[in-house]
């Protein structure tokens, strides 16, 4: 497909030229990767048109075939670019398969375009450009057209003139792109009442569809149905449809209930109806549920504010800078993007400190938990985490956390053993850290972060914390509610 747009307003000086030239691109690369579905289904060549020759033709070439692609100030063969260009080796998974390849020429054969890989280098849109030739190619007929309409739409808001041009096919027929008229969509009655609950006058049809830039261009009577329209509702004669034109370039109405959703915005969800569900289910929380909110009632009765941190991590915040020893269960990231990015966390208590170092700088005292997923292996758990900034506590605070939990979690005292740490083992200060084992089991640790650790983190208040294993829970007392 392809049209030109002529006179276009690109601006007034360097930079305003500058600055249409980058918008241009971002809205052509935009639409490559939706619609487009990453050029899949189309993609759009913008060129200059001072610089062709018309008339244009599609045609294809062989891998030896050379032409110099944009950017490029040497030619270069169709397999070159495929294998040795960035755009050719991103999207060379495109012509898999393919002995010849799709090129579009002028009249004097210098190539505009090899789609849906890159534009030829004379064609390129610069600041003296106001008049442009713009092609589209692609597998699916409603991805072309949505794509090339808002192009030449967004070209027109800037003062250019859309002309359209004649496409001849191999077999000799002929059409006129881009098309102006609108699409004419047939919405029955009943499915306008189905689905909204309300039986619209004409009137009220017509300015609901005209709020979203359709228009009501008929409402009659049936007489060629049934019509089918899939599950919703079937239209038979005797019954009333409505001709609904939409534009065009509304590429995202594929069925007559995307009318009908245009049809209630208009109208104004808050205009329709009140009814009650007509289907009732009774729900019921799941079992795991029921230990993440009794862990959650218990950390904010405590005082402290939920908050959700990333799953990645590092080794040195995980094992090294909290002197936890390194497992042997890490999975590692393939290609991190970061340096503090390279792990799945197996503690949540180094992203809460990372938290507070983040927030060093506000008033105190800064109380937070959170409830979340670690990775061990291949396995995902449940582990909950608190961190208090704070002057005045220690470890008789953390450890008063940690006896609120049992207690709400209805643990028997019996079952509860608190053993010192080893020294060095975590980031407790020596003899202010303490582990909680529930029937011989570990369930976790807590204690006073030794000045060591937090000047790591760039944190100079003191801290008390802890992490807990809610799995050990779990599977110890399956029922927390009894």
């Amino acid at each position: 497909m392809g049209a030109i747009v002529r006179d276009v307003n690109t601006g007034s000086n360097r930079e305003e030229k500058d600055e249409f030239i980058q918008s241009l691109m971002d809205h052509q690369e935009k639409l490559h990767l939706t619609l487009g579905r990453k050029r899949r289904f189309s993609s759009i060549g913008v060129h200059d048109l001072s610089s062709l020759k018309p008339p244009f033709k599609v045609t294809t070439v062989p891998s030896s075939y050379t032409f110099t692609p944009l950017a490029c100030e040497d030619k270069m063969s169709i397999e070159e670019i495929l294998e040795a260009h960035p755009k050719g080796k991103e999207y060379a998974h495109l012509m898999e398969g393919m002995q010849e390849f799709p090129v579009i020429q002028d009249s004097d054969e210098k190539v505009l375009s090899f789609p849906p890989i890159i534009n030829g280098s004379h064609t390129t849109v610069n600041e003296h450009t106001r008049d442009f030739f713009i092609d589209v190619t692609g597998w699916d007929v409603r991805s072309c057209e949505a794509c090339l309409q808002l192009i030449c739409l967004s070209m027109s808001e800037r003062g250019g003139t859309v002309e359209s041009v004649e496409v001849t096919g191999f077999d000799g027929s002929k059409e006129i792109q881009p098309r102006g008229d609108a699409k004419v969509h047939k919405i029955p009655e009943k499915l306008i009442h189905k689905i909204l609950g309300l039986k619209l006058t004409n009137e009220e049809l017509s300015k609901s569809i005209d709020r979203m830039g359709g228009l009501l261009l008929e409402s009659r009577t049936v007489t060629d149905g049934p019509n089918e329209y899939g599950r919703w509702v079937d239209c038979v004669v005797g019954d009333t449809e409505h001709l609904i034109s939409m534009p065009r370039w509304r590429s995202d109405i594929m069925h007559p209930i995307d009318v009908v959703e245009d049809i209630a915005i208009g109208f104004g969800f808050e205009n329709l109806p009140q009814r009650l569900s007509k289907m009732h289910i009774d729900a019921s929380p799941l079992e795991s549920s029921h230990l993440k909110r009794r862990f959650g009632e218990s950390m904010r009765a405590c005082g402290l504010q939920e908050v959700q941190t990333l799953t990645l991590s590092s080794e040195n915040d995980q094992f090294e800078n909290l002197r936890w020893p390194q497992r042997e269960d890490v999975v590692k990231i393939s290609n991190p993007i970061t340096s503090e990015h390279t792990i799945l966390r197996q503690f949540i208590l180094p992203s809460l400190l990372r938290l507070l170092a983040a927030n060093r700088h506000h008033e105190l005292p800064q109380r937070v938990y959170e409830l979340g997923e670690v990775v061990r292996g291949s396995k995902n758990a449940i582990r909950g985490a608190w961190t208090c900034a704070e002057v005045g506590s220690g470890f008789t605070s953390a450890k008063g956390i940690v006896q609120a939990f049992l207690r709400d979690m209805g643990i028997n005292t019996d079952d509860v053993e608190f053993r010192p740490t080893p020294n060095n083992h975590g980031p407790w200060i020596k003899g202010r850290g303490g582990q909680i084992f529930l029937r011989e089991n570990k369930m976790g640790e807590f204690g006073e972060i030794d000045p060591k650790i937090s000047s790591i983190f760039g944190i100079k208040s003191p801290i008390q914390a802890g992490e807990l294993d809610l799995e050990v829970v779990s599977d110890l007392l399956p029922d927390p509610i009894n």
